[in-house]
């Protein structure tokens, strides 16, 4: 690994380190980024994300078609090569290997505005936090299971975000906190009701009507489904009376021939007499 500048003396000061991997990888020392081969940036990508992994569980993650023997050797080799650059951002702690204390991860930044907002805050930047994927272009198991991790966790925290927002009144900030999340996932029906329980709470129903059939149509398009039942009940109010101006008005019913007096005692009326054979 090189900077892109000079490199720290003895007498400097601990230098403020930074690892990205949403986005693409990325580490920084006084933000000046720092040339890390690919297999290494691998080995830092996967330790920073599975601090507490013991160095078996690392090798088997890395190296998933090798002999454990093999794949422990090159996982040496790797750490080895590492740590004869000063700008190494790894501490050893018995059989596991970690980030150093002092370097930033954004991943963890990401978790810590989940963990705000679940407690009910709404921390300044949360729409923002975690907008680009982990690793893009990276295709190993370990990072599609961590990727999608960290989009569910963002995706809820966006909408939970809006629903606190929406609760405290701040309709913008709630709208959009909710459009970020239908942005990452344009076909996922939470955010879109979101959308439409904003409108409908400002007033403004032709904007909840609009914004729940642009869904109802990409959903058709997409996947051939209509709204859920949910979905579909925010709007029964608004869209009752447009609903019964629009059906029309059922025919009168026909009028009934009136029926024949029956006689007294109940007896019933005796068919008139029927005409001889050859009467005129």
């Amino acid at each position: 690994m090189s900077k892109g500048s000079g490199m720290p003396t003895a007498g400097d000061p601990a230098p403020r380190v930074a690892l990205r991997l949403l986005g693409g990888f990325q580490l920084l020392h006084d933000d000046v980024p720092v040339v890390v081969p690919r297999g290494l940036q691998r080995v830092i990508a996967l330790i920073g994300l599975r601090p507490a992994a013991t160095r078996s569980h690392l090798a088997g993650l890395l190296w998933p078609e090798t002999p454990e023997e093999r794949a422990l050797s090159s996982l040496r080799t790797a750490l080895w090569r590492l740590r004869q650059d000063p700008c190494c951002p790894l501490r050893a702690d018995g059989d596991t290997i970690r980030l150093g204390p002092t370097v930033h991860l954004d991943t963890d930044e990401l978790v810590e505005t989940v963990t705000r907002v679940r407690a009910g805050a709404a921390p300044r930047g949360a729409t923002g936090a975690g907008r680009h994927d982990l690793l893009p272009g990276w295709y190993e198991d370990w990072v599609l299971l961590e990727r999608e991790r960290l989009r569910q966790l963002r995706l809820h925290m966006l909408e939970e975000l809006a629903g606190n927002h929406l609760a405290a009144g701040r309709h913008g900030e709630a709208l959009e906190a909710a459009l970020e999340a239908m942005a990452a996932e344009p076909l996922r029906e939470t955010p879109h009701r979101l959308v439409v329980r904003i409108h409908l709470a400002e007033g403004n129903a032709f904007e909840a009507v609009h914004s729940f059939y642009v869904y109802r149509d990409l959903l058709l398009r997409e996947l051939r489904l209509e709204p859920s039942p949910a979905m579909t009940a925010l709007l029964d109010d608004t869209l009752a009376p447009i609903r019964r101006a629009s059906r029309p008005d059922p025919p009168p019913p026909a009028a009934r021939p009136a029926a024949a007096p029956r006689p007294r005692g109940g007896a019933r009326p005796s068919p008139p007499p029927s005409m001889p054979r050859g009467t005129p």
